[in-house]
């Protein structure tokens, strides 16, 4: 992420083990409520992109690369790299920077921390606005692991066998996962591309999605997702719904109907078992739809208005 005329100040916080965590503090900084941007992955950073969704004018935002990716330190490194630490991060960031509370926004990856930060630290948590709800279950990841989604991407699924030996064809997630983690570096750059090119054609619904270049490709952000999914992101079976009652802060979840990374019978699910949550749809998929963003961004607008 690139500072800006509204960027208040960069810092690389220590957080112990030989990490170094980038975070940026940007907008408008005497607001009452800041926001915390956690973003998705779990391997991909911040960058420019995410600020379209907030305005500097109005709000405050923070911003930071997770353990191992973007501009934080040791790049792709999984050692003492697990969803406690980063939550841990999290309170360090907020002691660093002297803030009580948040209004706590992500998608994807950074809805599962978003919702377990609040279980841990509900003190510190204002409201929330996710998206692309994702809680961590062995179901939600063996659904994208074992190709639930082949009923409406026949073809992504064909592609993904083709590089996945037959004995493996029945959940190529956990091979790929294997390759990716293993030492031999020809194997991880193959596994890996495979499955970051069939997750990346998941997120369009417009079939635009090209692959990047090969020769191009670098495995640091799909080795800590591959990391993470292969230990089920480093909590128990279940854990966020067997929690949910702890989330008593209003929540909003804004879910595409038409998601095929996360589908969103995890969304209703959720805002079933959350005390005080509102479910909005969008006619949209899991990415960044303009349908989504615009809801986002408004609600997020509305809550931290002064």
């Amino acid at each position: 992420m690139t500072p800006d005329e509204y960027t208040n100040q960069e810092l690389m916080l220590d957080v112990g083990n030989g990490h170094q965590i980038y975070v940026q503090d940007w907008g408008k900084k005497d607001t009452k409520l800041a926001i915390l941007f956690l973003h998705g992955g779990p391997g991909y950073g911040i960058n420019d992109g995410h600020k379209r969704r907030f305005d500097p004018t109005k709000q405050r935002v923070i911003f930071f690369d997770q353990r191992g990716v973007g501009k934080s330190t040791p790049l792709g490194s999984i050692e003492h790299n697990t969803t406690q630490d980063t939550i841990e991060d999290i309170e360090k960031i907020a002691d660093k920077l002297q803030i009580e509370t948040f209004v706590v926004t992500g998608g994807s990856w950074g809805s599962t921390l978003a919702l377990l930060y609040g279980i841990a630290h509900p003190e510190r948590v204002y409201s929330m606005v996710l998206s692309g709800i994702y809680t961590a279950t062995k179901g939600e990841t063996e659904y994208l692991d074992s190709g639930g989604y082949r009923t409406h991407f026949p073809d992504i699924w064909e592609k993904l066998l083709a590089q996945t030996p037959r004995a493996h064809h029945k959940s190529p997630g956990q091979y790929h996962y294997n390759q990716i983690l293993s030492d031999d570096q020809e194997a991880q750059r193959k596994s890996g591309y495979a499955y970051e090119n069939t997750e990346g054609a998941l997120l369009r619904l417009d079939d635009r999605y090209t692959e990047p270049p090969f020769k191009d490709f670098e495995t640091h952000g799909v080795r800590i997702e591959a990391h993470y999914l292969s230990n089920n992101c480093f909590i128990p079976e279940n854990y966020i719904f067997d929690n949910a009652h702890k989330l008593t802060m209003p929540i909003w979840i804004v879910q595409g109907r038409y998601d095929f990374v996360c589908p969103p019978q995890t969304a209703y699910a959720l805002h079933k078992k959350l005390s005080d949550s509102e479910l909005v749809w969008t006619q949209s998929g899991h990415g960044n739809d303009r349908n989504t963003f615009e809801v986002i961004r408004s609600l997020l607008l509305q809550i931290t208005r002064d």
